[in-house]
């Protein structure tokens, strides 16, 4: 990808990139900072429901001195977001494409004629797990079924 007969600014010309990222070195975290991500992520598993503000509230009430920006930020950098219901979350995008339904006026009487598969999750005291199974629809009968655990870490009691 690189041509050695280039410069570097042609280079980064060509791929619509800033030539300051050719020298950037990121820096790692102050140790204050590394210590602050620890407690929203905790409090994240406890109340994921919980943005930027009210973990802000509750490390505040525990006598730490602390913005909603600077709570905002380190929740960017863990990749932490609050779970909520979204706005238009069921209208359809537009641009999608429509498929359309194969089994319309297909009599299904056979087995092994169509299947189909679904996948839900169960909650568990520590978590929840996944649970998949394949289903023939004329004799409805399940064929396999797999369950995961969900890759979330758990909150240890102490």
């Amino acid at each position: 990808m690189i041509d050695r007969n280039h410069t570097i600014s042609h280079q980064y010309r060509l791929l619509n990139l800033s030539r300051s990222t050719a020298y950037y070195r990121s820096r790692p975290l102050a140790d204050e900072a590394l210590a602050l991500m620890r407690r929203p992520n905790e409090l994240h598993l406890e109340f994921p429901f919980a943005g930027a503000r009210m973990l802000r509230a509750i490390i505040k009430n525990e006598g730490k001195a602390v913005g909603r920006r600077h709570i905002g930020t380190l929740m960017k950098k863990m990749g932490i977001k609050a779970l909520y219901r979204k706005a238009n979350t069921s209208r359809r995008n537009q641009k999608h494409r429509i498929y359309p339904y194969l089994l319309r006026g297909l009599s299904i009487i056979l087995p092994n004629q169509v299947w189909t598969m679904d996948t839900t999750y169960i909650p568990m005291k520590r978590g929840f797990i996944y649970l998949s199974a394949i289903l023939d629809w004329a004799t409805r009968r399940v064929l396999a079924w797999r369950q995961t655990p969900a890759l979330m870490p758990f909150k240890r009691r102490s």
